[in-house]
């Protein structure tokens, strides 16, 4: 009986991600969640409580895959904004999922996930930067911010500057990972 508990969280969840990535929490419709699961709505009641709380769910996983996928270093900020593009291109829903998240939750309550995530990744910047590994000019939620950003610059570029963006990821990986290393130098100039 668990199993199949968990089977139909896990086709919710899965249902849900694809619904709230297309249209966002409001333009989300439980019924059709329910259906592309293959299940009745009312559990979507039973499980997770409402719609909100189902897309809590959803994000708390999407914040817990991404932390797995893309581990954070510290010390290689420059890699880390590498590691974090390669989750953006090859997940968009993630980049979507996100941008729904700041857009229809600006005042919300924040998520424990995010929350101990940012906190955990804002420590170790500033260790490194007590170390001297990363430089003082920026505070650790400056560097963060501006990392983060750099990141996920070509999925936000409107497709009018995206069609003029270079076709191949290697070179638009490469800029994200040039620029953040350019931010952290010391003097500005790249270092080595």
């Amino acid at each position: 009986m668990a199993r199949d508990a968990d089977l139909t969280r896990k086709r919710l969840l899965e249902a849900a991600a694809a619904e709230f990535a297309a249209l966002g929490i409001a333009g989300a419709r439980v019924d059709r969640i329910a259906e592309a699961a293959g299940c009745n709505k009312a559990m979507i009641y039973a499980y997770f409580g409402n719609k909100d709380q189902l897309f809590d769910a959803v994000f708390t996983a999407l914040v817990a895959a991404t932390i797995e996928r893309v581990p954070f270093d510290a010390e290689d900020l420059p890699g880390y904004a590498g590691r974090l593009f390669d989750r953006y291109e090859d997940d968009p829903a993630t980049v979507r999922l996100a941008t729904w998240y700041r857009l229809e939750r600006p005042q919300g309550a924040p998520l424990q996930a995010i929350v101990a995530s940012n906190t955990n990744k804002l420590e170790k910047v500033a260790r490194a930067q007590r170390d001297g590994v990363v430089p003082t000019r920026y505070s650790p939620a400056e560097i963060l911010t501006l990392v983060i950003a750099t990141a996920g610059a070509w999925s936000s570029v409107t497709p009018e500057l995206g069609k003029n963006a270079s076709a191949d990821r290697e070179r638009r990986r490469w800029t994200v990972v040039d620029a953040v290393r350019r931010l952290l130098a010391e003097d500005g100039a790249a270092s080595s």
